[in-house]
């Protein structure tokens, strides 16, 4: 099962999230490196988990409080074509990948994650994949509720598919199996990727089990809770 670290920007920079109260969230503080500045907390997390995947969360944009443009720029300068980035930066149309991709620049190789809670247009995902770009959807939920559509329309859905518990990140209180196996039931062949909540090996081991091609992983590889073996 592969491992995917997980990068949350927010003012500038890498945040520890919590459960999905933004207004909470303070700069990492992280047993991989001594600060929160986003190539630094990156290339630490990808030596880390070994992975060429880094899943990215624009906070200031999904917040409708300005894209990072500058520090997404510079992780796909420095991270380079060798990393594929999965961006999800609130987008909510087709229109809205291309005008951040276009201003990041061609270094790392970018990956448009739409996250239901908040795209408009559910034909972005067509149009995005028409373009080449293999888009992500993410189904998320918080609170014990799905946010936005396409939750039960699975004929919408792209190859890829994250299941995405705000409620579980950073909670230590392990990953959401009953909401992922419902979300299985519907999946087909889609690769499925679990999101919030892994602690360590045995919950990694127990989402390999429910049928998950791979898991975000954000405290726990912080935390140096998972060890070489897990992530290998």
């Amino acid at each position: 099962m592969q491992v995917i670290p997980v990068l949350d920007l927010l003012d500038g920079h890498v945040v520890h999230a919590v459960r999905g109260e933004r207004s909470r969230y303070r700069p990492i503080r992280s047993s991989l490196c001594a600060t929160s500045e986003p190539v630094a907390v990156a290339r630490a997390l990808l030596r880390a988990t070994g992975s060429r995947t880094l899943y990215v969360a624009d906070l200031g944009a999904i917040l409708q409080r300005g894209a990072h443009v500058d520090a997404l720029a510079a992780l796909c300068d420095a991270l380079g074509q060798g990393v594929s980035i999965w961006l999800d930066a609130g987008f909510s149309d087709f229109a809205s990948v291309r005008a951040l991709f276009g201003a990041c620049g061609a270094g790392a190789s970018l990956v448009p994650v739409f996250g239901t809670e908040s795209l408009r247009d559910a034909g972005a995902i067509a149009d995005a994949a028409a373009a080449g770009y293999e888009p992500v959807l993410s189904l998320d939920y918080h609170g014990g509720r799905a946010l936005g559509s396409l939750h039960g329309d699975s004929a919408c859905w792209p190859m890829r598919v994250i299941v995405m518990t705000l409620d579980q990140v950073g909670a230590r209180a392990g990953p959401d199996l009953d909401t992922f196996a419902a979300v299985r039931e519907m999946a087909g062949e889609r690769l499925l990727f679990g999101a919030g909540g892994v602690r360590d090996r045995s919950d990694l081991a127990c989402a390999s089990r429910a049928g998950a091609h791979g898991w975000l992983v954000g405290s726990a590889v912080h935390e140096l809770a998972l060890g070489v073996s897990a992530l290998a």
